[in-house]
C-alpha cells in the first residue's frame, strides 16, 4: 500500500508540473503587462493558446528532415522525467527518485534544448539559424556555471541528491544563511533569468528581430509549437522548483504525503513562485536593453558567486577542521 501510495504521489508530482506551468507563464505575462501599465490578457491565457494550438494545422517547411518532427517529442518527454527525481510537493524520495541526481536532471533539460537547437538549424530558416546561433553562444557559457552551481550544492550538503540539500537547508538555519548558500541562491538566480528568456538583451515574444529562443520554433506550426510552447513552460516551473524548494524556499512540503498536506504544498509552492516571478519581472523590466555581445556579463558574475560559493564553503570546512584538531 505504502508503494502504491508513493507512486501515485510521484505521479501527482508530474501532472503538478504538467498542468501548472501554463498557469506560472500565464501570471509572469500577466504581471509584466500589469507593471508595464498594460491590461493584459490574462493569467489563464496560456491554456487557452495550447488549446490553439493543438486544434491548428501541422505545416512542416520543404528543408525539414525527420530531426524537425523529433525535437517537439524529445524536449517533452524529457522535461516530463525531471520532476520525478526532485521535491516538487513531498519532502521525502519517491520510488523513482533514486534514478538520478541534481546534474543527471539538468543533463535531461539540456537534452531538450540541444533537441530543439538542432530543429531551429534544420528547418533552414535564415531566423532559426540566427536563434540557434545566439543560443549556443549562451549555453557555451552557461551549462558550465551551472555545473559549477550543482558542484557548490554538492559540497555544501555532501551529497547531489536535491532531498538531502532540501532537508539541510530547511533543518539548519545556520547553513541556510551561511555565505555558501546565498552566493548560490545568487548564482542561481542569474542563471534562472537566462534560462527562461529574462535578460534584458533578447526578447520571449515572435515579434522583435533579437528573440533567440522564440526565433528557433519560428517554422513549428499546430501540435508540434504546442508541444514545443508546453515544453518551456514546464522547463520554467521546473527550474523556479529547484530554486525554490531546494535552495531559497525549503519549506512547505507535504512530510506525510496526505491529501490535506499535498493540496497545502501546492498552494505554498504557488506562492512561492509568485514571489520568485514578482522579483524576475521587476528585475527584467527595470533594467535598460543590452547589446546581445554583453550576455557574458551576467553569466560572469554567476560564474564568479558559484567559485565564491565553493571557496566559501572550503575554507569553512577547513577552519572548522583546524579548530577541531586543536
Amino acid at each position: 500500500m505504502s508503494l502504491i501510495k508513493d507512486s501515485i504521489l510521484q505521479l501527482l508530482q508530474v501532472l503538478s508540473v504538467l498542468l501548472l506551468s501554463p498557469l506560472l507563464q500565464g501570471f509572469i505575462a500577466q504581471f509584466t503587462a500589469r507593471i508595464k501599465r498594460c491590461q493584459g490578457s490574462g493569467v489563464f491565457q496560456p491554456y487557452r493558446d495550447l488549446w490553439k494550438f493543438f486544434h491548428k494545422q501541422i505545416i512542416i517547411p520543404h528543408t525539414a528532415s525527420w530531426l524537425f518532427w523529433l525535437a517537439p517529442i524529445v524536449a517533452f518527454t524529457s522535461v516530463l522525467t525531471v520532476p520525478i527525481l526532485i521535491p516538487v510537493l513531498t519532502d521525502f524520495p519517491l520510488p523513482l527518485s533514486n534514478m538520478g541526481d541534481i546534474l543527471g536532471g539538468g543533463l535531461i533539460l539540456t537534452l531538450g534544448s540541444f533537441m530543439i537547437l538542432l530543429a531551429g538549424l534544420d528547418s533552414g530558416s535564415a531566423f532559426g539559424g540566427v536563434g540557434s546561433s545566439r543560443a549556443v553562444m549562451l549555453i557555451i557559457l552557461a551549462e558550465p556555471i551551472l555545473i559549477l552551481i550543482l558542484i557548490g550544492i554538492s559540497s555544501l550538503a555532501k551529497a547531489m541528491l536535491p532531498f538531502v540539500v532540501n532537508h539541510l537547508l530547511a533543518n539548519n538555519f545556520s547553513i541556510y544563511l551561511s555565505p555558501a548558500n546565498l552566493f548560490l541562491v545568487f548564482a542561481f538566480f542569474i542563471l534562472l533569468l537566462v534560462e527562461t528568456d529574462r535578460l534584458p538583451f533578447h526578447s520571449a515574444t515572435p515579434m522583435e528581430i533579437y528573440m533567440i529562443d522564440e526565433a528557433r520554433i519560428l517554422e513549428y506550426s499546430g501540435p508540434l509549437l504546442g508541444l514545443l510552447k508546453w515544453a518551456a513552460m514546464m522547463k520554467q516551473f521546473i527550474l523556479y522548483t529547484i530554486f525554490c524548494n531546494v535552495l531559497t524556499l525549503p519549506w512547505g512540503l507535504s512530510h506525510l504525503g496526505q491529501s490535506l498536506g499535498i493540496v497545502g504544498s501546492i498552494v505554498i509552492l504557488l506562492g512561492k513562485f509568485i514571489l520568485v516571478a514578482i522579483v524576475v519581472v521587476i528585475v527584467e523590466t527595470v533594467q535598460a536593453r543590452l547589446r546581445f555581445y554583453r550576455y557574458q556579463e551576467p553569466l560572469a558574475v554567476s560564474f564568479l558567486l558559484a567559485a565564491l560559493a565553493i571557496i566559501t564553503n572550503q575554507l569553512g570546512i577547513a577552519y572548522v577542521t583546524t579548530n577541531a584538531a586543536g
